[in-house]
């Protein structure tokens, strides 16, 4: 039995992974749930899943939180730090870091240091603090497995396979909502048409940030960290049908690739189950059903933000952590409509020219660097 720790429970990779439990009883249980703001799904799940402990971000909802648990024996708290003390707690086993955004790194440097295994979901994490983190892995126990299911591609790709004979990484994208709109039209397009994600169900933060492209260059960040291998042997694709999930590229020219339903399910089930394969239910891909698979080169002048991605990685030190903190400013920005989609694009720029470099910071840097790049970000609206 593996001890699951849900960090951001109450989202769309959150709820999948209960999913999962709930499909292996046997082998899986939710030892810990954490949401933001949504109590009352917290709740829910809470006296569903009986954790030992659920913690709520925002101080305002505890109270609920507390009056509905406790009379059931479960443990309750409230704040982010009370989120980064739990993981380490020696019951549990794997930390799902499910939560969106800078939130996510503190829990999970938290869970590296008692070395826990971390199915990893939140980007932002490696985009922030690559260099720190990998650092720290060295140092520990802890394995990391991607959950985002470009990452989960490329790892599964790379089993049994030497890192040395790498040529390069290819990572499909699938284009967003605004991939075939002309790029004058793009001044005019609302949120509800951001929010339309052709393939995918999945948060509103992470769904504008594809709509952007700005997932994908996150995703570039994140695979140079994660699979050691830089930025210029990374590949952008276009893939609009979302079924071959990314790609690596060896020295003898073959390219290893894998396929499946655009479904997050997959590659949870695979972190958690990994190295075995759990068999499931669900639907599979029937290759006949998909006669043209597509490719298309990105167009950086229609989404610069992941030329921006680019840029970041290359300048490093500090860069990548003040690109994700004005985004998640812009973002949230654009989500309550207060700017348009194409100003996301120019309050990162000037954010990333305008932040004071830090070549190799410590995580004090970094969250000062956060901190910094989210008041330059506010000043640009």
């Amino acid at each position: 039995m593996k001890n699951i720790a849900i960090l951001g429970s109450t989202g769309s990779i959150g709820r999948q992974t209960l999913d999962i439990i709930s499909e292996y009883p046997d082998r899986f249980s939710a030892a810990l749930l954490t949401a933001n703001t949504s109590v009352d799904l917290l709740i829910e799940q809470s006296i569903k899943y009986r954790p030992k402990m659920a913690i709520i971000a925002d101080p305002k909802c505890y109270s609920r939180l507390r009056e509905a648990l406790e009379p059931l024996g479960i443990a309750t708290a409230c704040g982010a730090d009370a989120i980064a003390d739990a993981v380490t707690d020696s019951d549990i086993d794997t930390v799902v870091t499910a939560m969106v955004g800078y939130s996510g790194l503190k829990p999970t440097i938290a869970a590296i240091e008692q070395n826990k295994e971390i199915a990893l979901a939140n980007k932002e994490t490696l985009v922030v603090a690559g260099e720190l983190i990998t650092g720290m892995l060295a140092r520990s126990k802890s394995k990391i497995y991607p959950v985002d299911s470009e990452h989960s591609a490329i790892f599964q790709s790379l089993v049994g396979e030497e890192h040395d004979k790498i040529n390069k990484i290819i990572l499909t994208a699938s284009g967003g909502p605004f991939r075939t709109l002309p790029k004058e039209k793009l001044p005019l397009v609302t949120k509800a048409d951001a929010l339309n994600h052709p393939n995918w169900k999945m948060g509103a933060k992470i769904t504008i940030d594809s709509a952007t492209m700005m997932n994908k260059g996150f995703e570039v960040i994140e695979a140079k960290w994660l699979f050691d291998v830089d930025a210029d042997r990374i590949e952008v694709v276009v893939h609009p049908q979302s079924i071959i999930h990314s790609m690596v590229e060896y020295v003898d020219g073959s390219i290893k690739a894998q396929l499946g339903l655009p479904d997050m399910h997959l590659p949870i089930r695979y972190a958690l189950g990994f190295p075995e394969r759990l068999h499931s239910d669900c639907p599979k891909l029937k290759v006949s059903d998909y006669a043209n698979l597509t490719f298309e080169a990105p167009d950086f002048d229609k989404f610069p933000m992941l030329g921006l991605a680019f840029e970041a990685i290359k300048r490093g030190g500090n860069i990548p952590c003040a690109l994700n903190a004005a985004n998640e400013v812009a973002v949230a920005a654009f989500l309550h409509d207060k700017i348009r989609f194409i100003d996301i694009a120019t309050i990162v720029e000037k954010t990333m020219l305008e932040t004071p470099f830090v070549s190799a910071p410590t995580y004090t840097d970094l969250v000062e660097t956060n901190d910094e790049a989210r008041k330059r970000a506010e000043s640009y609206l």
